[in-house]
């Protein structure tokens, strides 16, 4: 069987606006740039923005109540420093979701908290806990 990746597509209503946001907030690089269309990366974990959408959950006139509520999908990111990320990102315009804070999982403390980012995007940010976790701590 031949290897997958599963990347992400963000509508956002100006790529390199947003590109500037997420390189800003998340240290993300730029993988090639067609205009409207970004390649981008943040580690090692490569998506794309996309201008469009007009109207739709990644237009800035979109409420966060309205776009939390119609987020279909929500962007993980595991870091070290989960806290100083969100509180950046907060800094930079995001809409506060939840606090980072510590939870007992089966496999032990994970630390998390999420932010909606000004594009309409929906973020939880985590330390790498669950990544680490095996089937035999759950």
């Amino acid at each position: 069987m031949s290897q997958s990746t599963i990347s992400l597509m963000l509508i956002v209503p100006d790529a390199h606006a947003a590109f500037r946001w997420y390189e800003s907030v998340l240290g993300a690089t730029v993988l090639w740039d067609l205009g409207s269309v970004m390649g981008i990366s943040v580690g090692t974990s490569p998506f794309f923005l996309h201008e469009g959408d007009p109207g739709g959950i990644g237009h800035p006139d979109t409420s966060p109540s309205q776009a939390i509520q119609h987020a279909r999908v929500r962007i993980e990111l595991f870091t070290d420093h989960p806290a100083k990320i969100v509180d950046h990102a907060l800094l930079q315009g995001a809409t506060l979701v939840a606090p980072v804070v510590n939870e007992s999982r089966p496999w032990g403390s994970h630390a998390q908290g999420s932010f909606l980012d000004p594009f309409g995007h929906l973020w939880s940010v985590g330390d790498h806990s669950p990544l680490s976790a095996h089937h035999t701590d759950i």
